[in-house]
């Protein structure tokens, strides 16, 4: 079971706190989500917990080890971040860039080696017939699966993704969304920002928070996302409200 901890982290740039005094424990095989305006420190946060960013104050450990004291590769067959954007301008098939999730197992001048989980990868996330199709002809949605798919191609037990649905389409985000769902339920750990609140409430199973820097709040979306916080975060007023299924969501006002 692998545990992400953040210590009294902070990240200082140019005399600008962009977080300050972060201390929160992920959940582990749980569909973590991260929620608070435009600027709230939501990327700042998947980065430092994917080791790119090396704290100001505080620390990120990963089962109590300073992920800055962990090599680049070995951190990388562990947890895996899925940026925000992911152009790809070149040529390449969608099995090439699946199979670059295999580089921090190779050694130098190695071929690629465990070709299985490649095809895993792919069968996962359902794009084994795109396999031969090159990635400048996908659409945003098959584009999303296919940088999921090398991200779960390092068997890494820990998926980061900032904003994975920003650029698709209502049918596009569904199909990620239930995507990341199968693989908690498989067993990984997937953390994510997302701007819809209706969606985070839908597929969450722990709620983080953020705004200005600061974790406001974190645990149960039931508990976390009230009428009260969001009019205080986001500035906009809401009604809680429950569908004939049993499940909560928010009516804008």
């Amino acid at each position: 079971m692998d545990i992400l901890k953040l210590q009294q982290v902070g990240v200082k740039i140019e005399e600008r706190w962009l977080v300050r005094k972060i201390s929160i424990i992920l959940p582990s095989k749980k569909l973590t989500v991260i929620i608070g305006p435009n600027g709230a420190g939501k990327t700042t946060l998947l980065k430092l917990l994917a080791g790119l960013w090396k704290p100001t104050e505080g620390i990120v450990t990963l089962n109590d080890i300073n992920l800055q004291k962990l090599q680049r590769v070995e951190l990388a067959k562990r947890l895996t971040l899925v940026p925000q954007t992911n152009n790809i301008n070149f040529a390449f098939t969608v099995q090439d860039i699946v199979m670059m999730g295999r580089n921090p197992h190779l050694k130098r001048f190695q071929p690629v080696i465990g070709m299985n989980y490649v095809k895993q990868a792919m069968e996962k996330t359902d794009i084994s017939h795109l396999a031969d199709r090159l990635v400048t002809k996908l659409s945003g949605g098959e584009m999303q699966r296919v940088i999921i798919a090398r991200s779960l191609a390092t068997q890494a037990n820990i998926i980061l993704l900032d904003e994975p649905t920003a650029s698709l389409d209502i049918s596009h985000t569904i199909e990620i969304l239930e995507l990341l769902k199968e693989l908690v339920a498989d067993g990984h750990t997937v953390i994510l920002s997302i701007h819809d609140i209706n969606l985070a409430v839908r597929y969450a199973d722990n709620i983080v928070v953020l705004n200005q820097g600061d974790i406001i709040d974190n645990g149960l979306p039931h508990q976390v996302l009230t009428n009260e916080m969001i009019k205080n975060i986001f500035k906009v007023d809401v009604e809680k409200i429950t569908t004939n299924e049993g499940k909560m969501m928010f009516f804008f006002k």
